[in-house]
């Protein structure tokens, strides 16, 4: 059995790695750790959930303590990580700091929708390893709290997705502030959007390691498309869905929508929390935590939360509204059977979605036979599961309203953009399993 200490990695990493349960690499850590390692420039494709983030966070902190090491200072980091979003940032952070722990490397995030002064302040103190987002570190940058000139390793995690957000003339900004000669390792599920004009630009005598395409499918994962009469009949079904004991995430298209069905959902029973743009950074931290410790056990989301969340054991993902095109199809689905565990996907279609879904799975490369069902069908009984029991929901009372004028903790706009402030947790015809 190939280990992480054959790889060559340190026995304090291996060590901490064990102690989290993690005693074998996944294909992308075994594949790219000799080359990374070794202080290589590497390209990794691998989809959603392949297990990334250790593949660069482990030679990040090996070599930086060993092979590169250096003297901590004010506002200059070693090593850097840029994320598209801030969840991902956040949770590429939590991956990295027990690994730096076993050196003393100091990790801080960046990112926008927070104050940046306790970012500031952590850059003044001296920091290792900086995981930003692009937008918030340039930013800083302009404002000379950060500078990249003694970066000696940079990992740009998922780039089509960055392509995606329109970051690419930012994150090209970022890089062309880093070293020429420093190591570069580039993750990203496709090539498309201008993330090959990176590669070609940034990247000297890459070794690519390619584990998955984008549309290869997790062979625990298996897809279903359950077509329903109308809207009342998929209100239905979609709380039976939600109402199983494991973790569920429902995808909505929407903002407004995925707060009302988290609201709906809690009302009804079933802990739900929501996950969209609209909500602060301490409202997402808040919904996110109470989802993983599972206080709640359904998080509705729009497209936001199909990047970068990644909580262990989501049982289920419900397209409870069919996304617009298929690589959200298949980065929502992502958040389920990740790191070797099982997992299903629901697509809820209403008649007139039906040829879109169509076109949409069939470019997914996604085989699956659509079945008519109700809330009451058999095949959806045997999905859900044993079904949770009811929590009943916790009385708020109402907050008074500040006077116009006189806003307090914000002015109004900030609470409505705050969103959640006050919530609380709250068979082989129909599905095939991928190949």
């Amino acid at each position: 059995m190939t280990t992480f200490a054959s790889l060559g990695v340190p026995h304090a990493l291996a060590d901490v790695l064990s102690a989290q349960g993690k005693s074998e690499p996944f294909p992308i850590q075994a594949d790219t750790l000799p080359d990374t390692l070794a202080g290589r420039d590497v390209l990794g494709r691998g989809k959603t959930g392949s297990g990334k983030t250790l593949a660069f966070s482990i030679p990040m902190v090996a070599r930086l303590a060993g092979q590169l090491p250096g003297n901590r200072k004010p506002g200059r980091p070693r090593g850097l990580i840029l994320a598209p979003t801030r969840e991902l940032a956040t949770q590429i952070a939590v991956a990295i700091e027990p690994l730096a722990a076993a050196y003393k490397l100091r990790v801080t995030t960046i990112f926008g929708g927070v104050s940046q002064n306790r970012q500031v302040s952590a850059l003044n103190g001296g920091v290792d390893i900086v995981v930003a987002c692009p937008g918030r570190l340039e930013d800083l940058m302009k404002q000379r709290h950060v500078t990249l000139d003694g970066v000696q390793i940079t990992v740009l995690d998922e780039a089509d997705h960055m392509a995606d957000l329109g970051f690419l003339p930012v994150v090209t900004r970022i890089l062309a502030a880093t070293p020429p000669k420093g190591q570069r390792l580039l993750f990203s599920a496709t090539l498309d959007n201008g993330v090959d004009k990176l590669v070609k630009r940034f990247l000297t005598d890459q070794v690519t390691h390619s584990v998955d395409e984008v549309n290869s499918h997790v062979e625990a994962m298996t897809h279903s498309v359950f077509e329903v009469d109308g809207v009342e009949a998929k209100k239905k079904l979609v709380q039976q869905l939600a109402s199983g004991t494991g973790r569920r995430i429902l995808f909505m298209r929407t903002k407004h929508q995925a707060r009302k069905l988290a609201k709906q959902l809690t009302e009804a029973g079933i802990p739900s929390v929501d996950l969209h743009g609209n909500l602060s950074q301490a409202a997402r931290d808040r919904n996110l935590l109470a989802f993983s410790s599972g206080a709640a056990r359904v998080l509705v989301a729009t497209d936001v939360a199909a990047r970068g969340v990644h909580v262990d054991d989501v049982q289920l993902v419900v397209h409870v509204d069919p996304p617009a095109e298929h690589k959200a199809y298949l980065h929502r689905s992502g958040r389920t059977a990740r790191a070797g565990s099982a997992g299903d996907v629901v697509t809820v279609v209403l008649p007139e979605q039906r040829r879109d879904t169509a076109v949409l799975l069939r470019k997914a490369d996604i085989k699956v036979t659509p079945v008519r069902v109700t809330s009451t069908s058999p095949q959806v009984a045997e999905l859900v599961g044993e079904q949770a029991r009811y929590v009943e929901p916790v009385k708020v009372a109402p907050q008074q309203q500040p006077r116009q004028g006189s806003p307090r903790n914000g002015s109004p706009r900030q609470h409505a953009a705050g969103g959640g402030r006050r919530r609380r947790p709250a068979g082989p015809a129909t599905s095939q399993r991928s190949r």
